[in-house]
């Protein structure tokens, strides 16, 4: 194999583990092919309206003012006087459309759209909007497509702003939401004089659908506790009031009309979502008129949360649910079928209405998730060999049998209490079930590429002992019996994934093993340390020259690959890594040789070590710090033209800075600066300290670790160079070659010492990565780090400059270090074996927050007994999330 083929190969069996990611756990889970289930009574309501404030906290609608009034008087009042409320409990990821899809289809967020984006839609999946009669919706052009698209025939009418009007930076976002109060009342005030029009509002199954994204765009520029966001939320309330009643005065007041008001998710304090802190997570849910129930008064209620005596509520029954409970709670008040591939659980307690009625509705919705589950069975019993095939045993086709004659006998006896029991708990086993079937290949396809992984990196090692340690004895003659053995296992796996109708990634993922472990043994003739002959003596012989030196070395870099795999877990792991290396010059002597560089090293050192305890997300804006950054990169800049050039930048920040807090936009001087800079990048590593600054503008120490993190470098770079003069290596490490006709006295043998610098190679990649951020600040959306780009919302473009917020600090490390082939081949092991590792350790379940403090690659599962547990991490106790 020559070295463009090993390229090649090495790129594809890496593609191939990490594409098996998405196959074996980010799988959609939604099926096709169910039958609707309805309630066989009629319902309560003709018509719902459904508002949905986007970004809007629980506590920022119902705390009052700090004056004692209330904050939005009209919700507040239909809490105390008209309807039923409580918390919604939404789901990581905490983002708009994950959100929506919850509430309106009733699943939580498919995972397979984590490979594909969350704007539009990965599969087809059905929904509220798409089982009404009609619905028309006003509001976000990122929002309202995706159900259009998603509903069958042409009953989805949207009406949408520009995306322009999604400006940050605008004077007043409040107007997002004003101008879908505006377009509303424009629509029924015209529908009265348009007979056709007419006709369609008052037929039954009507959805009206508000989606009111102000509240959130004023709470990244702004925060949550703002003004601007308070002041919207009451711009909201009246709103809320003005349709409501616009809407009881179109139908006559027939009393037919349902609401229900909510949000798609919360935001932290700092102006971000999309983890899982409480503020993320808690959102109001009010619903009243038709078929809901009023409000319940209590003596006393607890809560984990403690809210309500801030709330002033505890005398008003609060009811919370799980965001996708709201799907089929819709349903139920308009007669419509539960969302085909729901998930939610009815709260009854919201309905007001029969017994009976509360039954058929539990028993539908029993019926729906029980329907997926037996499509899921039928599916992966079609796709597996009989004899291999294990069922669920909690839920086999006689016990489904049973559960749906007894849950429909107790409804015809009037036992409905009862058979609301035993539909709560069929429930419960076909989530279980679904979740079964869901992951059931799992085991068969990770041991499939672990294998093959295993093996690629098995032949890489196998390489490097016979290129560079001496290990080597010329080839036996060709045995062609290996050969046919691992043509007829191929011939077999072939055949076998043939018989089970196997997706064609199958066929990758099984019969990629086979050529590799074949290539592994081919390389193992030629290395006699495989044998136990005469050449083992020979082996121990150069084994036991190494010095003690180098051994002293061996077990530091041990110790410091252990660290990088429990950096992955605990960020604060990589403060003791750096402690660790500082002492690096006391351990090689290198301090008896240049005193200066050691100390520096050690000093420097010490001075990172602080930033991996910092909080990954920034909490509120440090310009000041930024300027500081920028003035040490000026001081440390040997160039003029760099010098000036940092100095622009910094001057932008600022310039920026101050235009936005004044209410008067990005500057076109400031944006194209920005752009410009973006740009340069790729010529100098100064451009990528003045892109750094302008990507961390609300952040209060993370402009600071560019020039920290380029010191380093430049000490590591210099103590490397006295180390190998003191060693006095005269060859390099440079050279690879796969044939069995090199000339090994040309070749430099591998030493402990290079695996140490593959190691703080590493190292130093993970201290870059996760030093003061994470991919999950991506996710944790804060639009203010990218303002001196651009402010009008476009997920794409800040998300591109988020991602290089995070990754480019690594780029100092090609920049600063003069890596050798060889020993990229060293590094290109240690990677695999932590990816090996971390392979085992992805979940679909949990947050995308705080990569580098627990290892969970994480999108939320969407089956309702995989409930999220909160774990104390430092962060507010906001969940892990880890993206491997």
């Amino acid at each position: 194999m020559n070295l463009t083929v090993f390229f090649v190969v090495g790129l594809l069996v890496h593609i191939v583990f990490f594409m098996s990611i998405f196959d074996i756990y980010f799988t959609s889970p939604l099926v096709h092919g169910m039958t609707p289930q309805r309630v066989p009574l009629a319902p309560p309501a003709k018509r719902l309206v459904l508002f949905v404030a986007d970004g809007l906290r629980a506590d920022s609608l119902l705390q009052p003012n700090a004056n004692g009034t209330r904050r939005a008087p009209y919700i507040r009042n239909i809490i105390e006087e008209m309807g039923s409320w409580g918390v919604s409990h939404t789901r990581v990821p905490t983002e708009s459309r994950p959100g929506h899809v919850a509430l309106i289809a009733g699943f939580y967020e498919d995972v397979s759209a984590v490979a594909r984006g969350w704007k539009e839609n990965p599969v087809e999946f059905d929904s509220v909007f798409n089982e009404s009669r009609n619905t028309w919706c006003w509001g976000s052009p990122d929002i309202l497509p995706m159900f259009a698209k998603g509903a069958s025939g042409d009953h989805v009418y949207t009406h949408m702003y520009s995306a322009a009007m999604e400006d940050f930076a605008a004077k007043d976002a409040s107007k997002l939401d004003t101008w879908v109060f505006d377009e509303v009342k424009a629509f029924f005030s015209s529908a009265k004089g348009n007979e056709s029009m007419l006709a369609k509002l008052r037929q039954e199954q009507n959805v009206f659908f508000l989606h009111l994204l102000g509240i959130d765009t004023n709470g990244h520029a702004h925060r949550p506790m703002s003004s601007e966001y308070l002041k919207n939320v009451e711009i909201v309330d009246t709103g809320v009031e003005e349709v409501v009643s616009i809407v009881e005065d179109f139908f006559d007041n027939d009393g037919k009309t349902a609401y229900i008001f909510t949000s798609d998710h919360g935001m932290t304090n700092w102006g971000t979502h999309g983890a899982g802190h409480p503020s993320e997570t808690l959102t109001p849910l009010v619903a009243w008129g038709a078929g809901v129930q009023g409000p319940q008064r209590v003596a006393t209620q607890h809560f984990d949360d403690r809210y309500l005596p801030e709330w002033r509520l505890e005398n008003v029954k609060r009811l919370d649910v799980s965001q996708a409970d709201i799907a089929p709670l819709m349903s139920s008040l308009i007669g419509v079928p539960i969302p085909l591939n729901s998930v939610g659980i009815l709260p009854l307690e919201y309905l007001n209405n029969s017994k009976v009625f509360k039954a058929e509705s539990m028993y539908a919705n029993s019926l729906q998730i029980m329907e997926q589950f037996k499509v899921k069975m039928a599916q992966k019993k079609d796709t597996t060999l009989s004899v291999l095939f294990t069922p669920y045993q909690l839920l086999t086709e006689s016990k489904q049998l049973d559960f749906i004659q007894k849950a429909r006998s107790l409804i015809q006896q009037g036992e409905y209490d009862e058979a609301i029991s035993v539909c709560h708990a069929m429930i419960a086993l076909a989530t279980e079930g679904l979740t079964y079937y869901h992951t059931y290949d799992r085991f068969f396809l990770g041991c499939s590429v672990v294998l093959g992984f295993v093996g690629w990196t098995s032949y890489v090692v196998l390489i490097i002992l016979k290129t560079h340690a001496g290990l080597r004895k010329p080839r036996a003659p060709r045995d062609l019996a290996p050969g046919r053995i691992f043509f007829s296992v191929a011939l077999g796996i072939t055949l076998f994934l043939l018989v089970q109708a196997s997706p064609w990634t199958y066929y990758i993922y099984c019969l990629l093993p086979v050529p590799i472990w074949y290539s592994v043994l081919l390389v193992s003739t030629t290395i006699p340390v495989l044998y136990i002959d005469s050449d083992f003596l020979y082996l121990l012989i150069r084994l036991a020259s190494v010095s003690a030196d180098t051994a002293q070395l061996g077990s530091i870099d041990f110790a410091c690959s252990s660290l990088q795999v429990v950096s992955f877990f605990y960020r604060a792991t990589l403060t003791v890594g750096l402690a660790v290396l500082s002492g690096w010059p006391l351990f090689s002597h290198l301090y008896t040789k240049t005193k200066a560089w050691s100390l520096a090293w050690t000093l420097v050192c010490l001075l990172l070590a602080a930033f991996p305890m910092m909080p990954v997300v920034g909490r509120e804006p440090s310009v000041t710090l930024v300027m500081c950054a920028g003035a040490l990169t000026v001081l440390t800049s040997a160039c003029f033209l760099s010098m000036v050039h940092v100095a622009l930048c910094a001057y932008v920040v600022s310039s920026t800075h101050s235009s936005l807090s004044q209410k008067q936009g990005l500057p076109l001087f400031n944006q194209l600066v920005s752009w410009m800079t973006l740009g340069e990048i790729s010529r100098s590593d100064t451009c990528c300290t003045s892109m750094c600054e302008k990507l961390n503008i609300m952040c209060t120490f993370v402009a600071l670790f560019p020039p920290v993190l380029s010191l380093l470098m430049f000490v590591w770079i210099n103590l490397e160079q006295e180390a190998t003069h003191t060693q006095g290596l005269c060859l390099q490490l440079s050279s690879f070659d796969f044939s069995d006709s090199i000339d090994i006295t040309k070749i430099r043998q591998l030493k402990l010492d290079d695996i140490r610098r593959s190691y703080f190679f590493i190292f130093f990649i993970v201290t870059a990565f996760f030093g003061t951020g994470n991919i999950a600040s991506i996710n944790s959306f804060d639009p203010a780090s990218v303002y001196c780009f651009l402010t009008v919302f476009n997920p794409f473009v800040m998300g591109a400059l988020l991602m290089w917020k995070v990754i480019h600090f690594a780029n100092y490390l090609n920049v600063f270090f003069i890596f050798l082939f060889s020993l990229f081949l060293i590094v290109l092991v240690i990677s695999d074996l932590m990816a090996l590792h971390f392979f085992f350790l992805v979940k679909d379940y949990g947050s995308w927050l705080d990569i580098g403090t627990r290892l969970e690659v994480s999108a939320p599962l969407p089956y309702p007994h995989k409930l999220l547990k909160l774990k104390g991490n430092g962060q507010e106790n906001e969940p892990p999330f880890a993206f491997c």
